[in-house]
């Protein structure tokens, strides 16, 4: 097979900012990527703030606003505006503060996938102990969900339809466009975990009028395992009051009001107690990076690059646990082998760094920061071990 075509126009990489990248090839940038060298030096400044605070008070002159300027920056990623992100502590309980909004004596449905990441799940299905009811929509050999099955199981009982934009397990992006138009249609909201497409596909939260945006600093973004992030929309948040909720949610926090909350009127007041000033703190470099080479960019490599690695799986005749299609598919491109674990095993010794998971063979992604060079030898690597 050819070479990876060339792009368009050749991108600063910023190889130099990630140390580890000599360590071998990392295409893993669906689980974790790599640290940037400025991580220690952004860590060295929260514990030489945390050391000065009796003398300069750390939280009035930086640590308050970080979570707003950190929040702010992921909007622009998610195509949000300003003021419309609250960070959390993870995934998990920003998922969690939205089901805490929820009323389900009035409406009880929630529409999840069968391709969700499990610990969506996990918090979905404890709903019902509440008097939810979850209607989980089948996917379709593992790889894609059919989007006329999700819009399908909307109706005027549905509360929030909550699903992946991009599934994690197979890469398949769904277009919420029909999603949220038949939700609002129906009066339910519309909730989406963009963990596996913040940074590597196009969001468009402000234009999708989406309710809420779910999704984490450790994968495209570069932050490494720092925080979660919640996205509300706009016109939506003052009309909810999440039960998940902490000091830091209270319209005057330093006032330190005992007896119910009164929550404040923007964004916080999906926030719970302190923030992790340390984790801000980390995943600072790696939104910056990010943002200084460009989402256009990173889209347009993406697309070039996990093209021609199908390409490549299809000459092949491998098993690809991804959409072919580009406009149906994340960063990442699924190729079925016998033993997942084996082979990721087997690519590390030779410096191909990638993941597996059960049913879905390995998962292999690249970044802005691999070079095509990168990208080809880790498949010509691939290719030859399955031959073996």
């Amino acid at each position: 097979m050819t070479s990876i075509p060339k792009p368009d126009r050749e991108i600063d990489r910023r190889r130099g900012e990630f140390p580890g990248l000599g360590d071998g090839i990392h295409l893993l940038s669906h689980s974790l990527g790599p640290v940037p060298r400025t991580a220690r030096e952004s860590m060295l400044a929260y514990l030489d703030r945390w050391r000065r605070h009796g003398s300069e008070d750390a939280w009035a002159e930086e640590w308050w606003t970080l979570s707003e300027e950190v929040g702010d920056r992921i909007a622009r990623f998610l195509g949000g505006e300003p003021g419309t992100v609250q960070i959390q502590p993870n995934t998990s309980v920003a998922l969690s503060t939205v089901a805490s909004c929820l009323d389900y004596t009035k409406r009880n449905r929630i529409v999840i996938t069968e391709l969700d990441f499990p610990s969506t799940q996990y918090i979905w299905h404890e709903q019902k102990r509440i008097g939810a009811e979850i209607v989980a929509v089948p996917s379709e050999g593992g790889v894609v969900t059919p989007l006329e099955k999700i819009l399908d199981a909307i109706d005027d009982r549905t509360a929030l339809v909550a699903i992946s934009h991009t599934s994690f397990l197979s890469s398949h992006r769904l277009d919420p466009v029909p999603i949220i138009e038949k939700a609002h249609a129906r009066g339910a909201r519309v909730l989406l975990d963009c963990y596996q497409s913040a940074g590597i596909v196009e969001l468009k939260a402000a234009g999708w009028k989406v309710d809420f945006l779910i999704g984490g600093t450790i994968k495209w973004l570069c932050g490494g395992p720092a925080c979660g992030y919640l996205y509300v929309r706009p016109g939506s948040i003052r009309d909810l009051e999440p039960r998940l909720t902490g000091w830091i949610a209270h319209a005057d926090p330093f006032r330190f009001a005992p007896g119910a909350i009164e929550y404040a009127a923007t964004v916080r007041r999906f926030a719970q107690g302190t923030p992790n000033i340390p984790g801000l703190y980390s995943c600072l470099p790696g939104l910056k990076l990010v943002e200084e080479v460009g989402l256009p960019n990173l889209w347009a490599e993406s697309r070039r690059r996990t093209q021609w690695m199908v390409e490549f799986a299809r000459e092949r005749g491998w098993k690809l646990n991804s959409p072919a299609d580009p406009a149906r598919r994340g960063g990442s491109v699924m190729i079925g082998v016998k033993d997942g674990r084996e082979m990721v095993r087997r690519l590390a010794e030779r410096r191909v760094f990638v993941d597996a998971r059960p049913n879905v063979g390995l998962r292999i992604s690249p970044h802005f920061f691999n070079t095509d060079e990168e990208v080809q030898e880790g498949m010509e690597t691939l290719a030859r071990l399955k031959k073996g």
